[in-house]
C-alpha cells in the first residue's frame, strides 16, 4: 500500500468489485448453496435427456479409486449421501497390511459406526484398515445394513484403475484418492471418458501435466472438483481492510505451516520385500521403477518429489486458494528457495559432506514467489514456510510478549500488518494506525466450509451439467505455484519463470522437474 490513499482505494475498489470468487464463500454461504442445490433437483425422465445424460431423479454412480486411510475417511460420508451410489472400488493393495494412520483405532471405529456393524474387522495385520478388499467390504456392508431396499448386488473391486475405467463404462463419476503422482494421469483418463471427477490435492505433482489436465477440462463437459476448495476460508474481511487502506499498500503475504508431520527421509531407502497382495508396479504407475520400500508408501509418499508434492501441496491448497482468487495472483516470475540440508560422514568417518538430494523434500524450507502487478494491484511477494520456519514476529507482538501461532497467515503492507489463522480465520490488524481492529463476529464463527456440505453441490452439478466452484481450471495458478515450489527446492536455485512458454529461463536444467518421463501404459497423452 502506498502513502497515496486515493491510489490504494482505487486499487482496492478494483479488486473488491470483481465477481465473488469460489474461495471467498464463507461457511454460511457455502451451506446455503448446498441446501439450494438439494432443493433444485427436477424430476426428468432419462429418455427426455437423451443418451449419455443422467436424469436428475437418478443416483450418481461412482467409482472410488484409492482405498488408503484418507480414502476410507472420505468414503464414509460419501456413502451416506443417498444421491450417490458407489459401484466400484480400486487399489493396487489387496489387504489391510502395512497401513499407517494418525491414531490406532479412529478409522476402525468410524467404519463400524457408518456401516452399522460393531464387529466389522479389517483383517490383514489387524492394525489399520486399508486396501481394496476393505473398500469393497465397507461399501457392501453399508448398503446391506443401511439400504437393503436398494438391493445392491455388491460393488466390484479392481486392482488396476485403467481396467476399472475400461470395464465400468456406465459409471457417472470417479473419486481419486491416490498418492499425488497418479492424480494427473487418472484424472485425464477419466475426463477423456466423459466421467465427472472428484479429486484431492494436488491436481498434479508436475506442472506441465497439471496444465494438460486443465486444458482437457476446458474442452470437456465433465464436472471436476478439487476437494480442498471445500475447506477454504473467506478473504472478505481481509480484503475490506486492504481496500480501505488500513495497512497501506499490500506488499507481502506470508503463510506458514507445521508440516511435515510425517517422517521425512534424507536418503534413499533400502530395498524391502514387496508385501503380499501389493502390486508394486501399479503403485509406481507413471514413475520410474525402483525397489519397493515401505518408506515410499502410505502417508509418507508426500515427502518424495516423485510421489508427492511436499508440504505446500499438502496444505497450501487449503490456505492459499482463497488468497490467489482475492488478490488475482496469476503466475510468478521469480521463485526463491531457502531450504535445510543434511550433512553425513564419508566412508572413512572423518570427512563430513552435504548429501546431494533431489529425491526428497527438505526437513524445512521457505520459498518466496514474486508476482507481478495485476490491474491496479501492485507487485506482491508470497512467502511460504514449512518445517517450523516462520516470518519475523511483528514488533507489536514482541512488545506484548507474544509469538506467532504454530500455523498462520500474515498480510504485510507499507503501513500495517494483518495477522490471521492458517485459513485466514479470525483476522486482526496487529500493526499500524488501525492496530487492534478485529474481524466482526459472524453467526458461523467465520469458519470454513466442510466437505460434507460440498457433496450435494457435486451431485447437483453432475445432474444439471452446471459446473460449480472449485473446478480444476480454477486451481490453475495454485497448481503452478506448488509445482514451482517443488522445482525450486529440487534445484536449490533461484528460478525465473516465463508463464507464456511454461519454461524456467535462467536454469534450463530445472525444466526437467516440470514434467515426468512416463512409463509405457501410463503416458498422459494416450492413457
Amino acid at each position: 500500500m502506498s502513502n497515496d490513499t486515493k491510489t490504494t482505494n482505487d486499487q482496492s475498489q478494483q479488486i473488491s468489485d470483481a465477481p465473488l470468487q469460489p474461495s471467498q464463500i464463507n461457511r454460511r454461504k457455502f451451506v446455503g448453496m448446498a441446501a439450494a442445490s438439494a432443493a433444485a433437483f427436477t424430476i426428468v425422465p432419462r429418455h427426455v435427456l437423451g443418451r449419455g445424460h443422467t436424469a436428475p431423479s437418478d443416483k450418481i454412480t461412482l467409482a472410488y479409486i484409492g482405498i488408503g486411510t484418507q480414502g476410507i475417511r472420505e468414503l464414509l460420508p460419501l456413502l451416506q449421501n443417498d444421491q450417490i451410489q458407489v459401484v466400484a472400488v480400486c487399489d493396487p493393495n489387496k489387504d489391510a497390511v502395512g497401513y499407517k494412520d494418525w491414531g490406532p483405532k479412529g478409522s476402525l471405529n468410524d467404519i463400524r459406526k457408518t456401516v452399522k456393524d460393531p464387529n466389522w474387522a479389517s483383517g490383514g495385520d489387524n492394525t489399520v484398515p486399508g486396501g481394496r478388499d476393505n473398500g469393497k467390504s465397507i461399501v457392501d456392508t453399508f448398503y446391506t445394513n443401511v439400504h437393503p431396499d436398494w438391493k445392491m448386488k455388491g460393488c466390484t473391486a479392481y486392482e488396476d484403475p485403467r481396467e476399472l475405467l475400461a470395464k465400468e463404462q456406465g459409471v457417472d463419476a470417479v473419486k481419486i484418492m491416490t498418492p499425488d503422482h497418479l492424480h494427473g494421469v487418472l484424472a485425464m483418463a477419466a475426463i477423456k471418458r466423459g466421467k465427472h471427477v472428484l479429486m484431492h490435492k494436488p491436481l498434479s505433482n508436475r506442472l506441465l501435466e497439471g496444465k494438460k489436465v486443465i486444458a482437457a477440462c476446458k474442452q470437456s463437459k465433465s464436472i471436476t472438483h478439487l476437494i480442498p476448495w471445500d475447506s477454504n476460508g473467506s478473504m472478505d474481511t481481509v480484503m475490506s481492510w486492504i481496500n480501505a487502506g488500513h495497512i497501506g499498500t499490500l506488499t507481502e503475504v506470508h503463510n506458514w505451516t507445521n508440516r511435515p508431520v510425517w517422517p521425512q527421509y534424507p536418503m534413499k531407502p533400502a530395498e524391502e520385500p514387496v508385501p503380499a497382495g501389493l502390486n508394486w508396479d501399479l503403485w509406481i504407475g507413471p514413475e520410474e521403477m525402483r525397489p519397493y520400500s515401505s518408506q515410499y508408501t502410505n502417508m509418507v509418499f508426500r515427502g518424495w518429489y516423485d510421489f508427492g508434492g511436499g508440504s505446500m501441496a499438502d496444505m497450501g491448497h487449503y490456505s492459499l486458494w482463497t488468497v490467489f482468487n482475492a488478490l488475482q495472483l496469476t503466475a510468478p516470475h521469480t521463485v526463491m528457495p531457502h531450504l535445510s540440508h543434511v550433512i553425513a560422514m564419508a566412508d572413512n568417518k572423518v570427512t563430513p559432506y552435504q548429501i546431494k538430494n533431489d529425491f526428497s523434500f527438505p526437513f524445512a524450507s521457505t520459498v518466496r514467489f514474486k508476482y507481478p502487478a495485476n490491474g491496479n494491484r501492485g507487485p506482491v511477494d508470497l512467502c511460504w514456510y514449512d518445517g517450523g520456519m516462520q516470518p519475523p514476529v511483528p514488533q507489536e507482538l514482541m512488545a506484548a510478549n507474544k509469538e506467532l501461532p504454530t500455523e498462520g497467515m500474515m498480510f504485510v503492507g507499507t503501513n500495517g500488518i494483518i495477522l490471521a489463522g492458517f485459513n485466514v480465520q479470525s483476522p486482526m490488524i496487529v500493526s499500524g494506525p488501525k492496530a487492534g481492529t478485529q474481524a466482526p463476529k459472524t453467526a458461523d464463527g467465520n469458519q470454513v466450509a466442510q466437505t460434507s456440505a460440498a457433496l450435494p453441490l457435486f451431485v447437483n452439478a453432475c445432474k444439471t451439467g452446471q459446473q460449480y466452484p472449485g473446478s480444476f481450471p480454477e486451481a490453475e495458478h495454485l497448481t503452478e505455484a506448488v509445482n514451482l515450489y517443488a522445482a525450486s527446492l529440487r534445484s536449490g536455485q533461484l528460478l525465473k519463470y516465463d508463464a507464456a512458454t511454461m519454461q524456467i529461463t535462467n536454469v534450463p536444467s530445472a525444466n526437467k522437474y516440470l514434467d515426468r518421463g512416463y512409463r509405457a501404459g501410463w503416458d498422459i497423452a494416450s492413457i
